[in-house]
């Protein structure tokens, strides 16, 4: 897991002050780029590892070789457990690593860590199509959410615009899509990123349950949703080089059950009605062929019949 060659890269560094990213990879055994991806990641977060160019440089960790955590401020503290945090929900060793580097720093600093480490979520499976860079409203909800500031902000969805007054609990990375979950007047509620229109703290301290954890939270949220976008299942044929491709669209709702005797690649496409599996995959042409249910055949061919009247020329 890279949250254990993260820490071990860190206590590493602390016994010797100065190191290549040679030095690390032979430590621990990898790639000499994978090293530097580390050593790059925990600069970047904000802890105090810096490049020193030059002959006879490498990486440094700056006031010295230190013999625990107690030498890092607040915001480095924050720093490194927000970048640790998300790595480590499906790995309890990790887990349990994570908890002895908290007992590790100065009291004060260990509320916020705790906060940064449970802050953010990376679940990999897509719901759908996903933007490759995060929206720049994350980094001013994660600071919230390590904070607990209370805020207010606009939703938009469905072409309307709603103000509402949430505590964020925190944040999840779906492949590339970004959500807030939060607490509302009404209980939980999971919201898009990319449909916040605005931010802004209240100056009040976000309430939030004292057991909540943010990995418990969404698994039930993407339970739910599973179980509705998942009603109906349609079962068909396509290309073996395209059958990534549908994966990919479709996420968690693309199944690939193994090649046909035809040479194509049987799949089963889920989807909460007949029309949004049609939806999905009229697009795809002769490229896939739906073998059941026949409610979906009869939706594909109805939305072919429109567009061949819309856009029939010559006759």
């Amino acid at each position: 897991m890279r949250a254990d060659r993260l820490v071990a890269t860190l206590l590493f560094m602390q016994t010797r002050g100065r190191v290549t990213a040679a030095e690390v990879a032979a430590e621990l055994e990898v790639s000499v780029a994978t090293a530097r991806r580390d050593l790059e990641a925990l600069s970047t977060a904000g802890i105090p590892v810096y490049p020193q160019p030059g002959r006879g440089g490498g990486w440094a960790l700056v006031g010295g070789a230190r013999t625990d955590l107690s030498g890092l401020t607040a915001t480095e503290a924050q720093a490194l457990f927000l970048l640790l945090g998300p790595v480590t929900t499906a790995n309890p060793a990790t887990k349990s690593a994570l908890r002895k580097l908290l007992r590790a720093l100065p009291p004060p600093f260990r509320g916020a860590a705790e906060a940064a480490a449970g802050a953010i979520v990376v679940d990999p499976a897509r719901w759908g199509e996903a933007d490759e860079q995060a929206p720049a409203m994350v980094a001013e909800l994660q600071r919230a959410v390590v904070r607990r500031n209370r805020i207010r902000m606009d939703y938009d969805r469905a072409g309307q615009r709603t103000h509402r007054v949430v505590d964020p609990w925190g944040l999840v990375d779906k492949d590339g899509i970004w959500y807030l979950v939060a607490g509302t007047e009404r209980g939980q509620r999971t919201f898009r990123v990319d449909r916040i229109a605005t931010v802004e703290p209240t100056g009040e301290i976000a309430v939030r349950p004292q057991d909540f954890d943010l990995s418990a939270a969404w698994s039930e949220v993407v339970e739910q949703v599973e179980r509705q976008r998942s009603t109906l299942a349609a079962t068909v044929l396509i290309q073996a080089d395209l059958a990534p491709v549908l994966r990919k669209q479709q996420g968690r709702h693309c199944i690939l059950d193994g090649p046909a005797d035809d040479g194509r690649v049987r799949a089963r496409v889920t989807a909460p009605t007949p029309l949004m599996i049609a939806q999905q995959l009229a697009g795809w042409g002769a490229a896939v062929e739906v073998i059941e249910p026949e409610s979906v055949r009869a939706e594909l061919a109805r939305l072919g019949a429109e567009l061949v009247r819309r856009y029939r020329t010559g006759e």
